[in-house]
């Protein structure tokens, strides 16, 4: 009966041992481990600390028991002092030397028979006993040997903690909140960009006083889209919003919805609504929506799934069957393009606001803004450096006066001059200034380049006025540049352009190859021009295509902006026949020739200006506006007075 119970039970415990390795099988063998490492670890360092037995010869200053009973009995030893704990006897031995001290190994420190000599022969005798520290030093290294494996696996546990937290907050929003959104910016800091301040101030006066919307029976926006180009302030207006209106900022990248794991993006966009209607009223700031917001279903090869139900779940959060009450998203894109068309109608983003490059007055006000912290010098003025700056956004004029204070910083002057803006405008726009070009062929034909535009351009009626000319060489294979002054009056508000302005642009850009074959003949041109040709070519189409600026009528044969990873563009043909693609052709070849034509009479009939003025540049390598303008006039002066009857 005892064998066949004391079977059940072994029997009955290992079924239970079983079952609980089954259910925690992970646990289990975590357990078994970790005292495997433990057991192992005390093992090897006792092994390591024990003392170690060596075959080799005794040292020098010990001597065997043996050898001590024959010397007492001799009469050579005259003190013995043993120690009981380490079983050690240390010997003074006489001999023609002098005193020298031994160590004997006793097996056994009570020895009658060594105790019993020492007291015949009255050897001075003393028995000390030195603590035994070995114990206690064993004990701390194994303490200290398990404290360390076990904080080796505490970190290892809190990090299979930490990864799997992380895992199951995939899915939380990782938006930046603040309760009163303390951006440091306002409205008043935003400059050249009026009119989108204009319809954002509507956005703020709705969430710091709805009710005077909502008496007449006004519905507060449900979403507002910045579209402009990069650097134009988007960002910025944003931040101006959660500073002005005072109210709970949620802030989050477009990129941060999308993840390789399938549900992770649409479940942050839960998240993010959920925390933002418990704070409402309040903003959410979507930057670079493009990157969640694309058209479904368009790009090469299929549009990317995960992708796509994030969008899902951002439209129907925005307009969906409870809507978003008290929660306004501010959007920002310079891909408008791209977007898809639900997320564009009504009830989602109900604005549209546009900010575009600033004109003469918005780049004067953003200067303006940057330059308060700036130590400018009194020559400075900024109505200048605004004229000279066209097509630059607000991040541009910014980066300016920044390289600007840079190169002032490096000079070691107190206060940025007109040298210092000048040289930051030149680095931006055209690249690192190289070392002067020696006095050679082509130098002279880079200056006849150069003057060939500039001389263009100052006799047409309607062509950008000079800024600058040099044969100072540039980063990039840039032998030598002119620059111009993009005048506003000749551009209305919208940015139109006319036929006139766009005819004199192709002259002057062809004005540099027009002075060489004028100058060296056709079999002299060289490669130079290239840059020049593609902007021609560029112009003259857009003029037939796009603006109907051409003999054959006021029809637009192609369409802006289709881009091929749309899916709008890839394999599809044009929307014109083969014969009127020839005459297209054609169409831009006679723009292209006769404004070619036309920069060749102009420096046929001013040769001898043409090398006076290549004469000067070759002497002073750079030329501003209003010196080229002063030798062209006193030029035409002369002449007339030639010309006039006596």
């Amino acid at each position: 009966m005892k064998n066949s119970w004391k079977h059940a039970w072994l029997g009955h415990l290992a079924v239970n041992k079983d079952k609980s390795s089954q259910q925690y099988p992970q646990k289990s063998i975590l357990g078994r481990n970790i005292w495997r490492i433990l057991g192992s670890l005390v093992i090897s360092q006792g092994i390591l600390l024990s003392t170690p037995v060596f075959a080799d010869s005794a040292p020098k200053n010990t001597m065997s028991y043996s050898e001590l009973i024959e010397k007492i009995e001799k009469g050579q030893v005259t003190k013995v002092e043993v120690d009981e704990i380490q079983r050690t006897a240390r010997v003074k031995v006489k001999d023609q030397k002098g005193d020298r001290e031994q160590i004997v190994t006793l097996f056994d420190y009570n020895n009658r028979e060594l105790y019993s000599q020492i007291r015949a022969k009255k050897i001075d005798f003393e028995v000390k006993q030195t603590a035994d520290n070995a114990a206690a030093v064993s004990l701390v290294v194994n303490l200290l040997v398990i404290f360390l494996v076990l904080a080796a696996l505490m970190a290892i546990l809190r990090r299979s903690t930490q990864s799997q937290g992380n895992a199951m907050n995939f899915g939380k929003s990782r938006a930046r909140f603040q309760m009163e959104a303390k951006t440091g910016v306002m409205f008043d800091d935003v400059a050249g960009i009026e009119e989108a301040k204009e319809e954002l101030q509507e956005v703020v006066t709705f969430l710091k006083k709805p009710e005077r919307f909502n008496a007449i029976g006004a519905k507060i926006p449900r979403g507002v889209l910045l579209i402009g180009p990069p650097g134009t302030g988007k960002t910025m207006l944003a931040k101006a919003i959660a500073g002005e209106a005072a109210v709970p900022f949620f802030s989050i990248s477009g990129s941060e919805f999308v993840e390789m794991f399938v549900g992770v993006g649409a479940s942050r966009v839960r998240d993010l609504f959920r925390k933002a209607k418990e704070n409402s009223p309040c903003i959410v700031f979507i930057d670079e929506i493009d990157a969640v917001g694309r058209q479904r279903g368009a790009g090469i090869g299929g549009g990317n799934d995960e992708r796509e139900q994030t969008l899902n779940q951002l439209l129907t959060e925005m307009d969906g069957f409870e809507g978003n009450s008290g929660v306004i998203v501010i959007a920002a894109t310079n891909r408008p393009d791209v977007l898809d068309s639900a997320l564009l109608r009504p009830g989602r983003f109900d604005r549209q606001v546009t900010v575009d490059l600033p004109s003469y007055k918005g780049r004067l006000g953003i200067l303006e803004v940057h330059a308060r912290n700036k130590k400018l010098d009194d020559e400075v003025a900024l109505d200048m450096i605004a004229r000279r700056t066209p097509g630059f956004s607000g991040a541009d004029l910014a980066n300016l006066l920044n390289e600007a204070a840079i190169l002032t910083a490096r000079r070691r002057k107190d206060t940025i001059s007109n040298l210092e803006v000048n040289d930051a405008i030149d680095r931006i726009t055209i690249g690192l200034t190289l070392n002067p070009l020696l006095d050679s062929k082509k130098k002279w034909m880079t200056a006849y380049h150069e003057i060939g535009h500039a001389l263009v351009a100052t006799m047409l009626k309607n062509a950008d006025p000079v800024e600058k000319v040099t044969i100072i060489p540039r980063s990039g294979g840039i032998e030598g540049f002119t620059s111009f002054t993009i005048d506003d009056e000749m551009i209305d508000s919208e940015g139109l352009r006319s036929r006139a302005l766009l005819l004199n642009r192709i002259t002057v850009a062809l004005g540099g190859r027009a002075a060489e074959a004028e100058i060296y003949g056709d079999a002299e041109i060289d490669t130079g021009a290239g840059s020049d040709l593609k902007k021609v070519g560029s112009l003259a189409r857009e003029m037939v295509t796009l603006y109907g600026m051409s003999d054959l009528g006021p029809v637009a044969f192609e369409s802006p902006n289709n881009e091929v990873f749309l899916g709008q563009s890839w394999n599809s043909r044009n929307e014109y026949s083969e014969e009127m693609a020839t005459k297209i052709d054609r169409q831009v070849r006679a723009i292209a020739f006769q404004c070619y034509e036309e920069a060749r009479r102009i420096i046929r009939e001013n040769r001898y200006l043409a090398d006076k003025l290549v004469e000067a540049l070759l002497e002073e390598e750079t030329i501003d506006g209003d010196e080229f303008r002063q030798i062209v006039d006193r030029y035409i002066k002369l002449t007339k007075k030639e010309l006039a009857p006596t």
